[in-house]
């Protein structure tokens, strides 16, 4: 497996050292920038190609739950903060993994390897041909037709398919999905939904009805799906 290019970022000096030695003692880390806040880390994402994040909550200015809203192509993401309360809302965001400050070289070890888990080459758990993907869930291997796909959600380290007389949880990130989904028969609405444009029925603000199903519309993916729509936002 190849070396995973991570970013820090951490508005405490402390923290940031601490995260910088823990990426040391693992090979496969490479730590391509180290942000004192959200503005340094956005430009980095702007700039650099990155697999995973370490990111703290309590910023100033943005707050690392804040930042995540506004990038669209996400990496994977380890939370490093010193609120529990938040776990909820990370998770929602599809965080791999949420550490407790302080934590030990241990428990890093433990989210790094979650990462390598999600990281692993798609092929083992889905391959598409024309019209059909397998996906390999739960020990076993689905050929699943793409116009059965209604959506598909991002849980934590892994995906939902939401099919039409199923549902499907492959052990792989969304933005992996999104690679191997035929291009223009499905959108990323949302940081952690993919849908199917033929299932769709009607656009009501900012939620999406597919089929029986109401799919939340990202601000930042708003001008994007009306466009490959082939029409405007009418606000």
């Amino acid at each position: 497996m190849q070396r995973i290019r991570c970013l820090i970022v951490d508005d405490e000096p402390i923290a940031r050292g601490l995260l910088v030695d823990y990426c040391s003692y693992l090979d496969i880390l490479d730590v391509v920038a180290v942000c004192e806040n959200a503005f340094q880390a956005r430009e980095c994402l702007m700039n650099h190609q990155v697999e995973l994040i370490f990111l703290d909550i309590n910023m100033p200015l943005l707050d690392g739950i804040s930042f995540l809203k506004t990038v669209k192509n996400l990496p994977q993401v380890i939370f490093t903060t010193a609120y529990r309360k938040f776990a909820v809302t990370a998770f929602d965001l599809a965080a791999c993994d949420y550490l407790v400050k302080p934590f030990s070289l241990a428990r890093f070890i433990q989210a790094v390897d979650k990462v390598k888990m999600n990281l692993l080459p798609a092929k083992h758990e889905i391959s598409n041909d024309i019209g059909n993907i397998l996906v390999k869930a739960e020990g076993m291997t689905y050929q699943v037709k793409l116009d059965e796909i209604i959506f598909a959600e991002a849980k934590g380290n892994y995906t939902c398919f939401v099919l039409e007389t199923r549902i499907l949880k492959p052990k792989l990130a969304l933005s992996e999905v999104e690679k191997l989904l035929a291009v223009g028969q499905f959108l990323r609405v949302h940081r952690s939904f993919i849908i199917n444009r033929e299932k769709i029925s009607h656009i009501e603000g900012n939620s999406i009805h597919v089929e029986k199903h109401v799919i939340p519309l990202g601000a930042s993916f708003r001008e994007d799906f009306f466009k490959k729509m082939g029409g405007r936002s009418m606000d």
